[in-house]
């Protein structure tokens, strides 16, 4: 047997291509828009794909199963509960597909949306024990898929955490201690609140240690799993919307161009949004006036579907190199919008110097200077809920970044603002987004909330914070 793991660190999102050696046939489970490592291992194993699955309808990326299918003629399955606009091969709860002596049988476990289910793997066809289990959203390494997106029209979060709770204690529960447990996503993605950076795990590690897989009464469970979950970005129903129908499909073989001084002046002209995927260090320094600071060494995709709509067009500045890999994570979430890119930057800036602009960064002295000194000052917290509740700089108003563009109204455009994260990346994200929306006076705090901890010696909250 063949089973290869593919991990998007952007997305947090893990994809699986699984096969058998003697007959050379292989499935892809929950692929990437971009297929390019699926085809290559395949033509490197000498494996044939014959099928793409779908563990559910994705709110967090494009699903690749149009362009793989595409590219290689596999059918695309999905779980008999889904409907889609596309031909689809409808898998039964308990129906077995066989690849040689490699098995697959499909688990239907509803709960993060109603068409979900999971995916045994049987390393021979008479195994009494899975080797593996492939769990999608359902049962995530230390978390399970929340049942509170606005991706399931027709359900409720209690009915979907109803189905989610018999799907977790019964089903996936039910399974033996040893099967390894695949999930499709690992920590920072926005499907859950607690999930861990190990990629893989077992039954019975997550019977022991996953607190959503405790002993508790299904009332319990909906309580527990829905408290704390962070904001879900706006292109999550857009991508649960897009994953449904016969789409666009993106050309393996797409590059972005570098546009001209024509091009760029008739692109802002006509209302495209610069984003700058630089550093925000190297943005604060410099940078034009209006653009948004989405930073490539970070969670870009999820990031961009939090400050844009796919229907803008765009315009990126990215580091040297970069430009195609930027382009490519804004395909991933199904933002095709992309212009191009300004190629040399630097020389691009010098000669604009008049719609050039700095960031105001403050470091954490800075920062409590501002809020003892500056009349009307607005403290923006733009953390996650589960944040916040293990504390906040005192006077802090709370809007996280996911639910800025919405609610910046909330705040007073004619008075400064001072915003934080945890660590920096995202208020350098919020602060330009704001600035971009017409706030004059806009700052962030340097190392955002774990530095002001850190510099007033306050204990580390107890509940987990992000990096950024």
């Amino acid at each position: 047997m063949i089973l290869t793991q593919y991990y998007l660190d952007c997305l947090s999102q893990a994809s699986y291509l699984v096969a058998d050696e003697t007959t050379r046939l292989a499935v892809v489970v929950d692929p990437r828009r971009d297929i390019d490592d699926y085809l290559a291992d395949a033509k490197e194993a000498d494996l044939t794909i014959v099928g793409i699955l779908n563990t559910h309808f994705h709110a967090d990326f494009v699903s690749g199963h149009l362009e793989l299918a595409k590219a290689t003629g596999a059918w695309i399955g999905y779980g008999d509960q889904a409907k889609a606009d596309f031909d689809i091969r409808a898998f039964a709860d308990g129906e077995r597909l066989s690849l040689g002596d490699v098995t697959l049988e499909i688990m239907h476990t509803p709960g993060h949306t109603p068409e979900s289910i999971s995916v045994l793997v049987y390393e021979h066809a008479d195994d009494e024990v899975a080797y593996a289990v492939l769990t999608g959203d359902a049962l995530f390494i230390g978390d399970v898929g929340r049942p509170d997106l606005l991706a399931s029209i027709g359900f409720t979060a209690d009915e979907l955490g109803s189905m989610l709770y018999d799907s977790i204690h019964t089903k996936l529960m039910g399974l033996p201690d040893p099967v390894r447990v695949f999930p499709a996503h690992g920590a920072g993605s926005a499907c859950g609140k607690n999930l861990s950076t190990e990629k893989q795990s077992t039954i019975g590690a997550q019977r022991a240690t996953n607190y959503a897989c405790q002993p508790m009464t299904r009332e319990q469970f909906l309580d527990v799993v829905t408290e704390g979950q962070p904001s879900a970005p706006g292109y999550f129903v857009y991508n649960a919307t897009v994953n449904r129908q016969e789409r666009s499909i993106l050309d393996v073989d797409h590059h972005v161009s570098a546009l001209s001084e024509n091009e760029i002046r008739d692109a802002l002209a006509g209302g495209a949004i610069v984003t700058d995927a630089r550093p925000n260090a190297e943005y604060a320094v410099a940078h034009l006036r209006g653009s948004l600071n989405v930073p490539s060494d970070g969670r870009l995709a999820e990031t961009v579907g939090m400050v844009l709509g796919p229907q803008d067009r765009v315009i990126l500045i990215a580091p040297d190199g970069q430009e195609q890999e930027v382009a490519t994570r804004f395909h991933r979430i199904g933002y095709d919008n992309v212009l191009g890119f300004i190629p040399q930057p630097e020389a691009y800036f010098l000669a604009h110097a008049d719609d050039m602009a700095v960031a105001s960064r403050l470091s954490v002295a800075e920062a409590d200077a501002a809020l003892e000194s500056v009349p009307g000052l607005q403290l923006l917290d733009i953390r996650n809920p589960g944040e916040v509740a293990g504390g906040m700089i005192p006077g802090a108003s709370h809007i996280p970044l996911a639910e800025l563009g919405r609610r910046a109204a909330e705040l007073d455009k004619e008075r400064p603002v001072l915003a934080y994260c945890a660590g920096g990346w995202r208020s350098s994200v919020g602060s330009s987004l704001l600035r971009a929306k017409g706030f004059a006076d806009v700052s962030d705090i340097l190392g955002g909330y774990n530095a002001w901890r850190s510099a007033h010696d306050l204990e580390p909250a107890s509940c987990a914070t992000t990096k950024a």
